[in-house]
């Protein structure tokens, strides 16, 4: 089943003329295919898009932009129209140099002004650019949610109630609008869902991290406290040793006193 999505209108109408030709096409290929039964439905845009928070974001930052340019082209335009009334009412007392300056003022502003205007709303101007940079993932999720939803139910054709399309009488059953939102809701809160899911595993990984740190800090100050222990008794051993040693030094140099003093006395002995 090929699917044929008429005006989704983003980026303005379609010409009425090609909407008339696509509708006599249709009634065409139904008469063709009278004998299988046509599965039809029709959605209204301009509600749907009413009601996608995203869209009415973009709409306003693009109409913000809009009137800022548009203000800009105001405020030359003015200047220029100041300047030239300015050279009329001043002509007749101006030297032939100063009417040229003015003449060229002129000109050099209003090329500014078209360049500008150029800029801001040609073909591939700022706001064509805007326009498509923040419509287009809309633009994409309702197209989406209607794929999804036309395949589902098998709908042979789906019109848009809210373009050129001349619709005569709509039934409201035939009004698929609300699935398409629901479609584009269940849509959001997965993607806001998987975003959480998201964040809980970088928040748990971190958490995860932390707790390893932490496990690392605590090794760490256990071997330093561990380390320094060990190093309080090797000093500490050192010093005891130390003081043996020396316990041992003062008496061995006691010791040798001793003996000389004995040794001394004995001689003195000898000697009487």
């Amino acid at each position: 089943m090929k699917l044929n999505f008429l005006n989704l209108r983003f980026s303005g109408h379609k010409e009425k003329v090609v909407n008339i030709a696509l509708c006599l096409l249709l009634i065409c290929t139904v008469f063709v295919n009278a004998q299988k039964p046509q599965r039809i439905a029709y959605i209204d845009m301009e509600y749907i898009l009413e009601n996608v928070p995203e869209y009415m974001e973009a709409q306003n930052t693009l109409d913000s932009k809009v009137s800022k340019w548009r203000s800009k082209l105001d405020k030359l335009s003015r200047y220029i129209e100041k300047i030239k009334n300015d050279l009329a009412n001043e002509r007749a007392i101006l030297t032939n140099d100063l009417i040229l300056d003015k003449e060229d003022e002129i000109t050099l502003k209003q090329e500014e002004l078209r360049r500008l205007e150029s800029l801001y709303f040609g073909p591939n101007g700022d706001m064509y650019l805007l326009r498509k940079q923040l419509v287009k993932p809309i633009q994409d999720q309702v197209f989406n949610s209607i794929e999804g939803i036309v395949k589902k139910k098998k709908y042979d054709f789906v019109f848009d109630k809210s373009s050129d399309l001349v619709m005569l009488y709509s039934n409201k059953k035939y009004d698929i609008s609300e699935l398409i939102l629901n479609e584009i809701v269940r849509e959001r809160k997965l993607k806001i869902n998987k975003e959480k899911r998201q964040q809980k595993s970088v928040l748990s990984k971190e958490k995860t991290e932390k707790q390893k740190k932490l496990l690392r800090d605590r090794e760490a100050l256990r071997k330093k406290k561990d380390e320094e222990r060990k190093a309080r008794i090797k000093k500490s051993e050192e010093i005891r040793k130390k003081r043996i040693a020396d316990i041992a030094e003062k008496k061995r140099i006691l010791k040798e006193k001793k003996e000389a003093i004995k040794k001394k006395n004995n001689l003195e002995q000898d000697n009487n």
